[in-house]
């Protein structure tokens, strides 16, 4: 069950990679971000009222509430509007490439946090992935101008900081779902509040209005909708189910297969160049990541 759960999940990821992709492009990053948690908020809380038979869950202490309330906010409100930002200048594939790094940074966050350390293999791993992100990420066929430069380098920051971002949201969840809580009723939580911090911080801008006329645009509200049931619903409960199943090695292994997949993917939808050493970056970057955790 852990490893099918895990194998979809780098499924739905790859599907909601280029779903928000096309919908960055259309209306912006921060309506997509907006929209989708909205979205992803509805479907949590209708799904754990029918399992549960309430809408939150009633059982969470209050530190509990606070541990995973600053893990959702981190993880989804503040690292996922650097990622669409990410998609939008850098694509879809490198983006995920570059996503390959959370199981790395979060590895190198536990050795400073928790004290856990790195065997021989495992440090081959950071080596062979962090070798395998600058592969892919300098592998173009034509020299860029100024402006699309600049574009480039601006996507690549972005998509760092929602690395940092998302393996700090990983520890945070650790030490919010301690003691077995539910996966789905962390998901509920952690959505929540990146909901509300979301849309909160809009207030001030009038940031809202732009989600509010993105809203009236058909075909980013089909593509963000998709998004949110493959990603935020479907794919980060699928992750906690996985966590919980089977060893953290062989379901993150399988969750850092989304590069492969987007591959011919980013190609053909998105008419992203791919090169030959993109193509082997990508496969040394999984091969990397499955050193860390197997190793």
């Amino acid at each position: 069950m852990g490893e099918l759960a895990a194998l979809g999940v780098s499924i739905l990821w790859t599907g909601s990679y280029l779903a928000f992709t096309s919908s960055v492009r259309r209306i912006g990053a921060d309506a997509v971000n907006q929209l989708r948690l909205a979205m992803a908020l509805v479907l949590l809380l209708m799904t754990h009222t029918a399992v549960y038979g309430v809408p939150l869950p009633p059982s969470a202490s209050l530190s509990r509430w606070g541990w995973l309330s600053l893990s959702g906010i981190v993880g989804f409100a503040f690292c996922d509007a650097f990622l669409f930002r990410a998609l939008r200048d850098l694509g879809a594939h490198r983006t995920s490439v570059v996503s390959a790094l959370i199981p790395v940074t979060s590895a190198l966050f536990a050795l400073a946090v928790f004290g856990e350390r790195l065997l021989a293999t495992q440090w081959l791993g950071v080596a062979l992935t962090v070798a395998a992100l600058f592969l892919v990420i300098s592998a173009r066929r034509a020299p860029l101008g100024p402006e699309m430069a600049s574009r480039y380098w601006r996507g690549l920051g972005f998509a760092l900081i929602a690395v940092i971002a998302q393996a700090s949201r990983y520890l945070l969840s650790v030490k919010g779902m301690e003691g077995g809580f539910p996966p789905l009723s962390t998901n509920v939580i952690q959505i929540l509040a990146a909901t509300a911090a979301s849309w909160a911080s809009s207030l001030p801008r009038r940031r809202w209005r732009e989600a509010w006329r993105a809203a009236h645009d058909r075909r980013a509200m089909t593509t963000t909708a998709l998004g949110a049931f493959m990603g935020p619903f479907l794919g980060v409960t699928g992750s906690l189910v996985a966590l919980s199943s089977t060893s953290v090695g062989v379901a993150s292994t399988l969750m850092a297969l989304s590069p492969v997949f987007l591959l011919p993917l980013s190609a053909v939808l998105f008419r992203e160049r791919v090169t030959w050493r993109g193509a082997i970056g990508t496969a040394l970057a999984v091969g990397g990541v499955a050193l860390l955790f197997l190793g």
